[in-house]
């Protein structure tokens, strides 16, 4: 059972039956969202990836692996 009241849309239900064509952006704005993106996530690039995480996926790769001729 639904604990929607009789009449009202689901948000979803909402959100597709009014639907518009979708906004362009310009180049220049793609540009500069690019720009202040890449700003944004340069640090967390550079971190690479923690030692732990790297043992732990190289962990999960072998035991992936048994069984594989």
């Amino acid at each position: 059972m639904s604990d929607q009241k009789p009449g009202r849309q689901k948000p979803m239900e909402a959100a597709t039956r009014n639907k518009k064509a979708p906004v362009k952006l310009s180049r220049e704005i793609q540009a500069r969202l690019g720009q202040q993106l890449r700003a944004m996530y340069d640090d967390v690039v550079e971190q690479g990836v923690p030692d732990r995480f790297t043992e732990l996926l190289n962990r999960l790769d072998e035991n992936g692996n048994k069984g594989k001729p």
